[in-house]
């Protein structure tokens, strides 16, 4: 049997031996394009065939969506009018959770109060004019190291986050909504500060979410992006599994992905949902960020990044992983940029019966 193998190896290099230097040149740099392209090649095969099918029936809002809302509505420029027209913008959707821009936080965890003078009266006036819709108070800032921003490694800074959720919660909030970006997979201080908020949340019974950033298309993905960019895109599945654990509500930032085409991005959306619901517990309200807005860079293809094409990918990835999930939905982001066109979409495709 040995000998069967040696003898064609044999004579394959001394047939290689035997061509001319150029030939030998030539054909290695045919088979290193070759390789180079086959791994983007499969790739967008895989997330072709990803957007392939037909998604379940049942693949519809739970009545478990959110909207982040800009600052507008809490330092003066909306009115009672205003709450009143997004209400009905909400009638008969699945969105039952603001997310309101009440920040942005200090880069020493601190809130300054002055930023959003009307957030009481607008959580009041929501409560009233939007029955059943719950207010969450949206705290952002960049984060260390990426950025000398908010260091969370800093107990000091942490016990100060603290005392920002607690004020947004005496204005009558529901909840509180973190954005810290990007905090990188596998972050021990980001873990404390969710251990420490869901013991003050659940204590005032009130929510904790969080935005989270896409989950590693492949493993370790995290790890090579910091090392050649210094930027952490990505999650590991592992850790995004941490922090689902520790929260309400995880919202997956899942758009700005670099994909060209819309069934491309409708492929991508439906494995991030996987990824997402194989390791967020049932309990937790998982959902799949859908850009309402429009962008057209490197990073974001507004012409493939569209609500169909995130909303087809939900489904399809909801589908396919856990088709009696009632602890799931969609996020819409964000609302200052949302057109009609957008929320019709929304509504035809995730809202009503197909």
């Amino acid at each position: 049997m040995r000998e069967l193998v040696r003898r064609p190896l044999v004579a394959m290099r001394r047939r290689w031996r035997g061509w001319s230097r150029w030939r030998r040149v030539s054909i290695s740099a045919v088979l290193v394009v070759g390789l180079a392209l086959l791994f983007p090649l499969t790739a967008l095969l895989t997330l072709w065939t990803a957007d392939a099918g037909r998604p379940a029936a049942e693949a519809r809002t739970r009545g478990h969506d959110a909207f982040w809302l800009g600052h507008a509505w809490v330092d003066g420029r909306k009115t009672e009018a205003d709450v009143a027209a997004l209400g009905q913008r909400l009638s008969g959707s699945g969105i039952t959770d603001l997310y309101v821009h009440t920040g942005p936080l200090s880069d020493d965890g601190s809130l300054d109060p002055q930023l959003a003078p009307l957030a009481a009266w607008f959580v009041a006036t929501a409560h009233r004019l939007l029955p059943g819709v719950r207010v969450q108070s949206w705290l952002g800032d960049f984060v260390a190291p990426e950025h000398d921003a908010l260091h969370l490694a800093d107990p000091v800074v942490r016990d100060r986050l603290l005392d920002s959720v607690t004020h947004v919660l005496d204005l009558g909030f529901d909840g509180v909504h973190y954005d810290l970006e990007p905090v990188r997979s596998g972050s021990p201080d980001y873990l404390t500060l969710l251990d420490r908020t869901r013991a003050l949340t659940t204590d005032r019974h009130a929510q904790l979410s969080v935005s989270a950033p896409q989950i590693d298309p492949l493993p370790g993905l995290h790890r090579l992006g910091v090392a050649l960019s210094g930027h952490g895109k990505f999650w590991a599945q592992s850790y995004f599994a941490q922090v689902a654990r520790r929260v309400d509500q995880i919202a997956v930032m899942s758009y700005d992905t670099w994909m060209p085409t819309e069934s491309l991005y409708g492929g991508y959306l439906a494995e991030q949902t996987k990824l997402a619901l194989q390791v967020t517990p049932a309990q937790t309200l998982l959902l799949m960020g859908v850009p309402v807005f429009w962008v057209d860079d490197y990073g974001h293809h507004g012409d493939a990044e569209t609500v169909a094409g995130a909303v087809r990918g939900a489904r399809l990835g909801l589908s396919r992983t856990a088709p009696q999930r009632q602890s799931f939905g969609v996020a819409l982001y964000v609302d200052f940029t949302a057109t009609p066109g957008d929320l019709a979409a929304y509504r035809s495709d995730w809202c009503l019966p197909g």
